[in-house]
């Protein structure tokens, strides 16, 4: 069996830290966190992770500094997440090694996507996921149910990948809002909405229904 990927968080802000953490370890990735860079050439010895989400305004070194660390002491990939998103700073961010860069706010589903394609180009993450007769290709955009193709919108898209790569998972209205749409989404009807036609497509080839509604709670997407 394959070793979970590993990924580095460098994030001063709680609430957000928690919050990287918790998307990395729902895709089954292991994740260790830091507040600043203070420590980080032992802790880049000792996890040795495979990819590290980057803060650019922290505490003493900042996060283009800490990028700098990274890229003279091992190959893990980068993505930088800041407020600042000129061509300048994205620029200053991919000299020092970066991979990819995301300006705050983001959305959660967006990081994931853009983790996974990082970690799948270096042999760590599946591109396909499986779930009973229903196949999930990250890479190519591409579902199949049943041997059948089902087309979907970009948003059903990513709340398809959400819960498969949740899958046996029961997921709040707010969890799916936070992590397909943004935290500052705050109408649940866009998830009922959405689930709604997302079913309606994943059953027009009359296969059994995978998502489910958990009363009270959400939805959970299991195999039939």
């Amino acid at each position: 069996m394959v070793n979970p990927a590993r990924v580095l968080v460098v994030e001063d802000d709680d609430t957000i830290r928690t919050a990287l953490v918790a998307a990395v370890e729902s895709r089954g990735w292991v994740a260790s966190a830091m507040a600043d860079g203070d420590g980080l050439e032992g802790v880049l010895g000792t996890f040795r992770p495979d990819l590290v989400l980057l803060d650019w305004m922290l505490p003493g070194r900042s996060g283009i500094e800490l990028a700098k660390v990274v890229s003279a002491t091992g190959d893990a990939g980068m993505i930088l997440l800041t407020a600042r998103d000129g061509v300048d700073d994205k620029l200053q961010g991919f000299g020092v090694g970066v991979d990819d860069y995301l300006a705050k706010p983001f959305v959660m589903a967006e990081l994931v996507a853009r983790m996974t394609a990082i970690l799948r180009r270096r042999g760590r993450a599946p591109g396909v996921l499986e779930i009973g007769d229903l196949l999930v290709d990250l890479d190519a955009g591409a579902v199949v149910r049943a041997g059948q193709a089902v087309v979907l919108t970009g948003t059903e898209l990513r709340l398809l990948a959400f819960l498969a790569g949740e899958r046996g998972r029961t997921l709040s209205k707010t969890q799916i809002l936070t992590q397909v749409w943004g935290y500052d989404s705050y109408d649940p009807n866009l998830v009922e909405v959405h689930v709604s036609s997302l079913r309606r497509k994943l059953e027009e080839s009359g296969g059994s229904r995978l998502i489910q509604t958990v009363r009270g709670i959400g939805y959970v997407l299991r195999a039939a």
